[in-house]
């Protein structure tokens, strides 16, 4: 009963049951990522191109969503990575959400929300005040 009520009211996790049923009529799915977001494609657009969309597994965030997929979803590459043999090249890093707002964010030293003191200013600075 939750996850039905969870689906009529909010859009931002998982599906909502509008996105269910045109998935259902007129998807079909692509593939699974290691994450759990399931991809779909469908429909044509008004540019001739089928539709892509993807349903999260939980919250909504497009940064869940890994590298190969990415290029897959915008139509940089025709072929899905889970129908080739996709591998990532030697410099490229492992997916990370983006941890902006939460408490693994990156917080560089002497920022505010770092929680350090700031460094003391060196003698080369002169601070501007009005009228001056």
């Amino acid at each position: 009963m939750k996850n039905l009520i969870t689906q009529i009211f909010t859009w931002w996790n998982g599906q909502t049951i509008g996105t269910r049923f045109f998935t259902w009529r007129k998807g079909t799915k692509v593939g699974e990522d290691q994450f759990g977001n399931v991809y779909y494609e469908g429909t044509f657009d008004s540019e001739g191109r089928k539709r892509r969309w993807v349903i999260y597994n939980g919250y909504a965030e497009a940064s869940a969503i890994p590298a190969g997929w990415h290029g897959w979803m915008h139509h940089r590459v025709a072929t899905a990575p889970s129908q080739e043999d996709y591998k990532p090249h030697p410099w490229e890093k492992n997916h990370q959400q983006n941890l902006t707002g939460s408490s693994a964010a990156y917080r560089p030293k002497g920022s505010i929300a770092h929680g350090d003191n700031r460094p003391t200013v060196t003698g080369d600075y002169d601070a501007w005040t009005p009228g001056s």
